[in-house]
């Protein structure tokens, strides 16, 4: 079902990357504007992240097997990390052009014309990107709200780029088409940048966010309270959207094995009503046992 909902998702991304790829093309054809060039390069890369994100959630969806026996959901960082990547060389490109503007200079034409494509092509762009962030925290997809992000980062990269267009139709000053591009692709770049520090991140096994650990800690302070039991070596870490937490528990010497996977059991069941899309793993220990403090860095 998860796989269906985002790919739906991933599919509105792509009609918007190409009708926006339509609509600044002719903008760029019309007014000659190294700006729009960027504008339009930059929906292009939307293009090729949308179409590598349907593919990203597809394999990222695959249940467990014999060689991934945790699951696929890494995949998804592989897609944000090749879209901030692409968003990078985008970046690069525009710079390399506008310099060359500058260099060269070149007369813009039917500025009107272009400034009122690209604003269609900003609102097909703010709507489309708004939704898919909605859509990726709400089924805790990077690669959605990676998307919405980047498209976001598009909508500001077409406003500054018309405003300079417009300084260009008040002035004259031409320069202020290429200058607009090299701004933009600053943000570009960062906006890239973060994207890629990010999946790196989530495949070094980055730990659950701190509200949800909190949420953990929480719960155990509780049962150490209740219950005279103790808690350590607690470990957690993302894998896409699931949620993986570690921790020993440490019980009366004197209880049964029955006893402590009851107890063990229902700290489980508590955890997990509190955070969704996750996998709890309990070492049970006695607490008195000398050797129960000696294994604290080792997950359960």
């Amino acid at each position: 079902m998860r796989k269906k909902i985002l790919s739906r998702y991933a599919w509105l991304s792509i009609a918007a990357a190409l009708a926006t790829i339509g609509f600044k093309t002719s903008a760029y054809i019309y007014t000659n504007s190294v700006g729009i060039l960027s504008d339009a390069l930059e929906s292009f890369v939307n293009l090729a992240a949308a179409i590598l994100a349907l593919w990203m959630i597809k394999v990222s969806e695959r249940p467990p097997d014999a060689d991934h026996e945790f699951g696929h959901n890494k995949a998804e960082y592989f897609s944000s990390a090749a879209e901030g990547i692409l968003i990078l060389l985008a970046a690069v490109w525009i710079v390399i052009a506008a310099v060359r503007r500058l260099i060269t200079p070149a007369e813009l034409g039917n500025l009107e014309f272009g400034v009122i494509i690209s604003l269609i092509a900003t609102a097909i762009n703010l709507v489309v990107g708004i939704v898919l962030i909605r859509a990726g925290k709400q089924h805790q997809s990077i690669v959605l709200e990676a998307d919405g992000n980047h498209l976001l980062t598009d909508v500001w990269t077409t406003i500054g780029i018309l405003t300079a267009l417009m300084l260009v139709w008040v002035t004259g000053w031409t320069a202020a088409d290429p200058i607009a591009a090299i701004v933009v692709s600053i943000g570009i770049g960062y906006t890239g940048y973060k994207l890629v520090r990010k999946s790196v991140l989530g495949l070094m096994d980055t730990a659950i966010d701190s509200d949800d650990l909190e949420r953990v800690q929480s719960v155990l302070n509780g049962y150490a309270e209740s219950h005279g039991v103790d808690f350590h070596a607690v470990r957690t870490r993302r894998s896409g959207p699931k949620k993986f937490i570690y921790f020993h528990l440490l019980v009366p010497d004197e209880w049964t094995v029955k006893k402590g996977h009851d107890l063990s059991h229902e700290i489980e069941e508590e955890i997990l009503a509190g955070i969704s899309d996750a996998a709890v793993f309990i070492h049970l220990e006695p607490l008195h046992d000398p050797a129960s403090q000696e294994d604290l860095e080792l997950f359960g």
